[in-house]
């Protein structure tokens, strides 16, 4: 870079302006100097150190609102190991391992998958993952917002300072992604956006594992560890494969209502408790199967779950991810299949969800005569954008697979297979033929069958349907 261009640079790095920070930030080999550049909004003064600390050069401030830059001696070559030194007002000293010092963690093939919509397993990619790189634990994180100038993760570990760990951005994908160091679970976080107007979102994980109790909104890390012990429910399930031929007797139940405790302020059940008590209750009654309304993350308890914020997540109202594990493990344990209420066919409006999501039509149609379901108040899925519809097929296997639940039941289908749903005449676009069912739904509903029979044989995939058209949950195959 001239040293203009450098100069442009850093200060657009430093005022969080920047679209490739890890073109600035971090180790830069030029001619014989090793350059390191870090952006700690708040130091005072931050040091490059090696030798477990034993060695240390000064960094300088190259920007008032906290770019620093050191210039070290390289022979040409691998890039040392080194840690960054910042002090802080009041006599507070850090020492970082410098995120912008590591490679990318996400795969050319599995943006190659999620472009084309089949990458099915896309949430063990997407969102926060502790993970250990070489010998350092931290976290990995990932978010796709193709449209935006910036994305920053943002969270307990920055102060929500944006500036702090800006992402690197994957190219014509649209995804972002860092590796922090020293990030922990049980950390809340999301992701700051700069939209290309120059505004600031500040936006929840859409592939988020865990929420905070609503209607607190951030994503919280989270590591699975749960032991399951209902395999014999889970290999009886694959091999007797279909339910078409077995009988079923089915408890629709909203646990957020199905029994209170008035004794301790009329609070909610435990998913712990709702186990103990809800359990028995369906055995007694002499029903095969369970099936809840949707306990995906939500802000509004007064949708019963239906206008979904966290697709990935159960709801923290009645407890924490592995608590409602074990009510499954319990369900099938008890010999109680699970059913879960599975909204694909529209999401909420909230700002800090999936709505404008970098600042454009992104999981939405932009057109609203497409993209919004006026009745309800809420916004229909693009289904017809790969990573749309690759975002809805890992959602469901997510759920069959992870939680070990052993079936969907689609909510408001029929809203999803016409255009011309709760619409009048000049309200709704007619398909490229000119008729009124929505194709890119059909093959939605299509794939979703093919890959849920398809990945986990045994489970089942219900609709609610108005309308009766003909096969929509039977596998295309």
């Amino acid at each position: 870079m001239t040293a203009k261009a450098n100069e442009s640079a850093l200060a657009a790095v430093a005022e969080g302006r920047h679209p490739n920070p890890f073109s600035v930030l971090g180790p830069h080999v030029e001619h014989d100097l090793l350059v390191i550049r870090a952006c700690l909004p708040g130091a005072e003064t931050v040091a490059v150190t090696r030798n477990g600390g034993a060695d240390a050069v000064a960094m300088k401030r190259r920007h008032p609102a906290g770019l620093f830059e050191a210039s070290l001696p390289h022979d040409g070559g691998e890039i040392p190991d080194y840690r960054l030194r910042a002090a802080y007002r009041g006599d507070y000293t850090a020492e970082i391992d410098d995120p912008y010092r590591y490679g990318r963690v996400i795969s050319d093939y599995d943006l190659y998958l999620f472009g084309e919509g089949n990458n099915v397993r896309i949430y063990q990619k997407f969102g926060a993952h502790p993970m250990t790189i070489g010998d350092a634990a931290g976290v990995h994180f990932a978010v796709w917002a193709p449209n935006a100038q910036r994305v920053s993760a943002v969270g307990d570990f920055n102060n929500w300072d944006g500036r702090v760990h800006p992402m690197r951005s994957l190219g014509a994908s649209g995804v972002w992604e860092i590796f922090i160091p020293g990030v922990t679970v049980n950390q809340r976080y999301k992701f700051e956006i700069r939209t290309q107007q120059g505004g600031l979102l500040v936006k929840t994980d859409p592939y988020g594992f865990a929420f905070e109790v609503p209607p607190l909104s951030a994503a919280v890390i989270y590591a699975d560890a749960y032991e399951w012990g209902d395999s014999h429910w889970m290999d009886s399930r694959a091999e007797q494969g279909s339910w078409f031929h077995r009988p079923l007797s089915v408890y629709e139940v909203h646990l957020g209502s199905w029994m209170r405790v008035p004794d301790e302020g009329d609070r909610y059940l435990t998913y712990r408790e709702l186990a103990e008590r809800l359990i028995p209750y369906v055995k007694e009654m002499g029903y095969t199967h369970i099936e809840l309304l949707p306990v995906m993350e939500h802000p509004f308890s007064g949708s019963w779950g239906y206008q979904v914020t966290g697709f990935f997540a159960p709801t923290s109202r009645f407890g924490a991810p592995h608590e409602f594990k074990a009510f499954v493990d319990e369900c099938h344990r008890q010999g109680i299949g699970v059913l879960l209420d599975w909204v694909p066919g529209h999401f909420p409006k909230d700002a800090f969800a999936l709505a404008q999501f970098d600042g454009t039509s992104l999981y939405e149609h932009a057109d609203p005569r497409q993209g919004e379901h006026r009745e309800w108040g809420t916004l229909i899925f693009n289904y017809g954008r790969n990573e749309v519809r690759n975002f809805l097929i890992s959602n469901a296997l997510f759920w069959l697979r992870e939680y070990h639940i052993d079936g969907l039941r689609v909510d408001a289908v029929a809203s999803m297979l016409y255009l011309d749903y709760s619409r009048q005449e000049g309200e709704w676009l007619p398909n490229r033929f000119g008729g009124r069912e929505n194709l890119d739904a059909i093959d939605f509903m299509r794939q979703l069958n093919t890959v849920t029979h398809g990945e986990e044989p045994g489970s089942i995939t219900v609709a609610e349907e108005s309308t009766s058209w003909p096969s929509v949950s039977r596998p295309a195959y």
